[in-house]
């Protein structure tokens, strides 16, 4: 087994007969099974929570007087408030193009239906169908095409951002404009998606851009507006945001709340949930305020809280022996819950390997490939509706009364096609109507289907939903999964009704296989049952609900996980979840961290900064400088022996290893001065061919020079032993975007200048490009000059969280989901711990490069969460 002896901790130096679980393997990430294989992605930004206690951010809280913390509260009130209701608005704009553009559809389609069935021309209604279908999916495909991002439901994304990783563009201007005519186009195209996923997405990125003032796809959107510029404040407003859309959706805002809660945030900020309340109500109460004006003119009355009302569940007025459900009915519930949970991880088990043949051999092609793909879906589905509703439809009587709620509503819903007079067509009522008005059949029309048209419903959404789910068009999940368990639960009814000869209410049997089969595929329990007891106004059906979604959860997670967190895995994205594994209790932070880290010094020359930049990817480094004054390093055997920490020599590396490794990249520097040093120290710096001992070969290498705290004490080859494997001291972090920063603004000093010289950044200048800061290669480096120095230390954060290497790995997972960070440092302590304030935690290492100095968490671990 090979020895990451790079590690300042000896318990993260393996031992020749050390060996490991094959549980172990899998958490280091020696091996991976088929099962749990990460199809190539693309890298994901992590975002920083946690709040970088620099100089600048510290002059600003001493400028904030009390009277000034009052008005930034009052302004954050004012954006959640706005971000309510600009989601509400949007919640409307949906609705009402895709009941326009399904109203115009089904009005077309079923006069032709209606003539064509006497005169034998049902080709000519299919193909108006297809045209329809086929031009409004087209349309919702390409405006993926402009935004790739826009597809699907964006749960996943959203969920993975307020976990600490940003995918890029997800919420963008532009995503959010592909996102929302998108999600228009493909309801109204006829595929098996719903558009209350998509609003949880397009809410998300109205929290995210609303209190910024200024867009990236629009330049000329930036007003000056100094308000919540950083991560940690736009993560609250893109909760808020998010609980909104699920809000609109459904008309639950406490359910939103709640979804925000437990599906989004792996940090939850307690003052944050009155305010993420108050943001769900303010959309619920916009929507219902314009939808209840513009479908029944009468403004103010709110009888529409949400884009899915699931209606009123109440037994007939004459009927005294009606009851909704008893206590004899909880049994078929968590009967109905297992097979629920089973159908939900059969789905979710399609739908993954769906999604990776996807991913590698549709996304790699041409673009239009994903049109022609979704063009596929639209066809096929529009075929099978019609030919559906045409061969498996049963004519049926029309009865007097269906409506058990009291109104007709219902009553115009019911569908005649291919069927003679005073008779209707069952299939074609559940599938040439709007999904929501299918979902309102199921729920409260009694004796309208036929069990074959039950079971034929239930498999077709099935099978076409788990392919339409990851098709290049913004889809949601919610709607198709509420109709596949509503079937279910209707089916389950109609046997107990007419075979056991039960009385049991068909609307109660129907929600509680909706709320099975969609626990079984996301696999959600308390928000979930909250928004199906608020959407459907009735709290007595908490109690079976609840039993229902955590049977199917249960049942569920035996086979595999819930449909978001299977496609937040195949996007590979480190997302934590909510506790470890048993097995992960085994290893120590010295296991599972970094140990190969590029460190900088609070002095360091920009040259060296530019090198570091352009050949890491870390986004945050440790500042370190040398301890002088615990030198005890000596040699015995061959074994390099520092303080009782033990490393094995072949594993030393080298600072002239580390300096060499950023000269190759230096080549292109347009500086003629360092491209020439750095030319001379490759050359000087070529390993022997006779492969001699690494320590010997440190000792004869010739060291160029290294820019660190003191700029004329450099390594040299008339350096001893101990000076060069001097023990490190740890001051800090600092953020790769702020050293960028400095760059581009020159705050740098000159060698013959004191470091007072420099000039200082504000805390508005340092995150004036918020969010989307310059990297290394968008600085020009032929302004730069490359002997300067830079002081980092006003800019770094002196006393970030860190642990110790012996620490377990339930303690790291803990600190990072709690205190929501992204770079926790591994530090060994040698003597006395001091405070943060002093600066002065100290590191003592056997090696000199950055193996010996603080580490963080490696960013593919399952406890890493993002951390880099």
């Amino acid at each position: 087994m090979a020895c990451c002896g790079n590690c300042f901790c000896c318990k993260c130096c393996c031992r020749e007969s050390e060996t490991r679980t094959p549980e172990e393997l899998t958490i280091l990430g020696e091996f991976q099974s088929e099962e749990d294989e990460i199809l190539p992605r693309k890298d994901y930004e992590s975002l920083d929570y946690d709040r970088c206690i620099n100089e600048p951010y510290v002059e600003v809280l001493e400028g904030i007087s009390n009277k000034k913390a009052r008005q930034y509260e009052a302004v954050r009130w004012v954006m959640v408030f706005a971000i309510g209701v600009t989601v509400g608005l949007v919640g409307v704009f949906v609705d009402f193009f895709v009941h326009i553009f399904t109203k115009l559809k089904f009005s077309v389609v079923g006069d032709s239906v209606e003539r064509c069935t006497d005169q034998g021309c049902l080709p000519v209604s299919l193909l108006e169908l297809l045209a329809f279908n086929l031009t409004f999916v087209l349309l919702a495909s390409v405006l993926v095409l402009i935004e790739p991002v826009a597809a699907g439901s964006g749960i996943p994304e959203i969920k993975s951002y307020l976990n600490g990783v940003k995918i890029p563009g997800i919420v963008r201007l532009r995503t959010f404009l592909c996102k929302v005519a998108g999600v228009v186009f493909s309801v109204a195209g006829g595929l098996f998606v719903g558009k209350e996923g998509p609003m949880i997405h397009s809410g998300a990125i109205v929290g995210a851009g609303l209190p910024q003032f200024q867009s990236i796809t629009f330049k000329w959107i930036k007003l000056n507006f100094p308000y919540f510029r950083t991560d940690r404040d736009k993560r609250d407003f893109v909760s808020a945001g998010a609980a909104a859309g699920v809000a609109a959706a459904f008309g639950a805002p406490i359910g939103g709340t709640l979804f925000s809660l437990e599906e989004g945030s792996s940090f939850w900020n307690q003052a944050l949930t009155w305010k993420v309340l108050f943001c769900s109500m303010s959309a619920t109460f916009t929507l219902n305020f314009f939808r209840s004006g513009i479908y029944f003119n009468k403004w103010g009355s709110f009888q529409l809280p949400g884009l899915l009302n699931f209606g009123e569940f109440k037994c007939s007025d004459g009927d005294k022996q009606c009851h909704l459900w008893t206590a004899v009915d909880l049994s078929f519930f968590v009967l109905m819950g297992v097979v629920g949970g089973l159908l939900g991880a059969l789905f979710n088990c399609m739908n993954k390997c769906l999604s990776k043949y996807r991913m590698k051999h549709i996304l790699p092609k041409a673009r239009v490939i994903r049109v022609l793909e979704s063009l596929l879906v639209s066809m096929v589905t529009s075929l099978l509706i019609f030919a559906s509703s045409m061969l498996v439809g049963d004519c049926l009587e029309l009865p007097s009364v269906h409506n058990t709620t009291g109104t007709s509503s219902t009553n115009s819903s019911v569908r005649q096609y291919f069927c003679p007079n005073n008779t209707y067509n069952d299939m074609a009522t559940l599938l040439f109507n709007p999904q929501e008005k299918a979902i309102h059949q199921l729920f409260h029309q009694e004796g309208l289907f036929s069990p074959l048209s039950l079971l034929v419903f239930f498999v077709l959404y099935l099978l076409m939903a788990c392919w339409t789910y990851g098709v290049s068009v913004p889809s949601g999940l919610f709607v198709p999964s509420l109709l596949c368990g509503a079937a279910f639960g209707r089916l389950v009814a109609n046997i107990l009704n007419v075979k056991l000869h039960m009385d049991v209410y068909s609307g109660t049997f129907a929600l509680i296989g909706a709320a099975a089969f969609l626990g079984g595929v996301v696999r959600m329990t308390i928000s979930l049952t909250v928004i199906l007891i608020e959407s459907t106004n009735e709290i007595s059906y908490g109690l079976p609900i609840m039993i229902t979604l955590m049977v199917a959860k249960w049942t569920g997670d035996l086979f595999n996980k819930g449909i978001y967190d299977i496609h937040v895995q195949l996007r590979g994205v480190p997302l934590l979840d909510w506790e470890t594994e048993v097995e992960m209790d085994k290893l120590t932070a010295g296991d599972i961290m970094e140990p190969n880290l590029t460190y900088v010094y609070p002095h360091t020359r920009v040259q060296s900064l530019v090198s570091i930049l352009r050949t890491t990817v870390y986004h945050a480094f440790p500042v370190v400088t040398e301890n002088r004054h615990n030198e005890k390093d000596f040699t015995k055997g061959n074994v390099l022996v520092s303080n009782n920490i033990h490393f094995k020599r072949s594993s030393v590396v080298t600072r002239a290893g580390e300096q060499r490794r950023r000269c190759q990249s230096m080549k292109s520097y347009p500086s003629s001065e360092l491209r020439n040093m750095c030319e001379d120290a490759s050359s000087e710096q070529e390993p022997s061919e006779d492969r001699e001992d690494v320590l010997q070969q440190m000792l004869q290498r010739r060291h160029m020079p290294y820019p660190n705290l003191y700029p004329d004490q450099s390594p040299s080859e008339e350096w001893t032993l101990e000076e060069r494997f001097r023990p490190l001291t740890f001051h800090g972090t600092i953020l790769r975007s702020q050293l960028v920063n400095l760059l581009l603004r020159g705050a740098c000093y000159a060698e013959s200048q004191s470091s007072a010289a420099q000039p200082r950044l504000s805390f508005a200048e340092m995150t004036e490009d918020y969010p989307r800061f310059p990297d290394i290669h968008d600085v020009d480096l032929t302004q730069l000059n490359p002997r300067m120095i830079v002081d980092v230390t006003p800019y770094m954060n002196p006393c970030p969280y860190t642990v110790s290497p012996n620490s377990r790995i339930s303690q790291v997972f803990n600190l990072f989901r709690t205190m929501g960070l992204r770079h926790l440092p591994v530090v060994n302590a040698v003597g006395e711990w001091t405070s943060c304030e002093q600066q002065s935690v100290r590191l003592t290492s056997a090696t000199a490069e950055p193996a010996g100095v603080p580490n963080t968490v490696h960013p593919g671990s399952e406890a890493a969460g993002g951390a880099t």
